[in-house]
């Protein structure tokens, strides 16, 4: 369900490339989370460095709503960033096994497909 990269770069390199990556395969960055910042800003202390980037492609989200207005809630991909024991990982949530999970519509799947090939590509790369 998952589908986690570990790389030699630090977050901040593995973000920046995965922007590029993204941009390089016609999705966007809709929003980048700082986890570790919103959570110290919010007074919670957290020591590890984890971005999550939301990230779209507005044709394939098109084609999931019209499908199923109800996906609206599994949208946008999400990519991760983060430390784990010293590691720099870059992962997500699988696209396909999230819609397999919430729908059994044979064109989600369709669509799911394209996105997970493509939202793997982009995590290789970022590598």
């Amino acid at each position: 369900m998952k589908y986690v990269v570990t790389t030699e770069k630090s977050v901040e390199q593995a973000v920046a490339d995965v922007q590029e990556a993204v941009t390089n395969n016609k999705f966007g960055v809709l929003h980048i989370h700082n986890i570790k910042e919103t959570l110290n800003n919010k007074g919670v202390p957290f020591e590890h460095e984890c971005q999550v980037l939301e990230v779209c492609n507005p044709h394939q989200a098109k084609k999931v709503l019209d499908d199923d207005m109800s996906m609206n809630m599994a949208l946008p991909c999400r990519i991760s960033v983060y430390e784990e024991d010293g590691q720099t990982k870059i992962g997500m949530i699988k696209p396909r096994a999230m819609l397999e999970f919430l729908s059994d519509s044979p064109a989600l799947m369709k669509i799911a497909d394209e996105v997970d090939e493509i939202t793997t590509r982009i995590i290789d790369q970022a590598k």
